[in-house]
């Protein structure tokens, strides 16, 4: 079965929790979080899946959940309609296992206009309420 899109993925460990963003696209995974920067390879049989994933760092922060930045992942899951979930272990740090969950996203929003940025919308906005004159505050009854 095939699962390519972009995915929301929140990953766990003993030691701590984070998410980040991953794209599947014909076998291929790429994504990132704050910090990291993840990619790696897929194989899907029907529902389930494994896969391997590598991560290196991109931006200075805290220590990443393994205790060290360059990682590979050997992670086995299932996908379960617009959801996965796997587990697995990287090499570098056996005794720390992972497991994650990956939830489909939407298409990302179009780019907005560059010639709008940081300015309001034409015409009205249906929020903004003007004041009747002569009135001021509310009353009681």
């Amino acid at each position: 079965m095939h699962r390519d899109g972009r995915y929301a993925v929140w990953f766990r460990t003993p030691r701590g929790e984070g998410t980040g963003i991953v794209e599947l696209a014909n076998g291929v995974i790429s994504g990132s979080d704050s910090f990291l920067t993840y990619c790696g390879s897929y194989k899907v049989d029907d529902d389930r899946f494994t896969a391997t994933l590598t991560t290196t760092r991109h931006a200075a922060g805290p220590p990443t959940l393994f205790g060290i930045d360059e990682i590979e992942l050997e992670l086995a899951g299932e996908f379960k309609g617009r959801m996965a979930s796997c587990s697995g272990t990287a090499g570098q740090a056996p005794e720390v296992p992972v497991q994650a969950t990956l939830i489909a996203t939407e298409n990302p929003s179009p780019v907005p206009d560059g010639n709008r940025i940081g300015k309001l919308p034409a015409g009205a906005d249906s929020r903004i309420r003007l004041r009747q004159p002569g009135v001021r505050g509310l009353t009681r009854a």
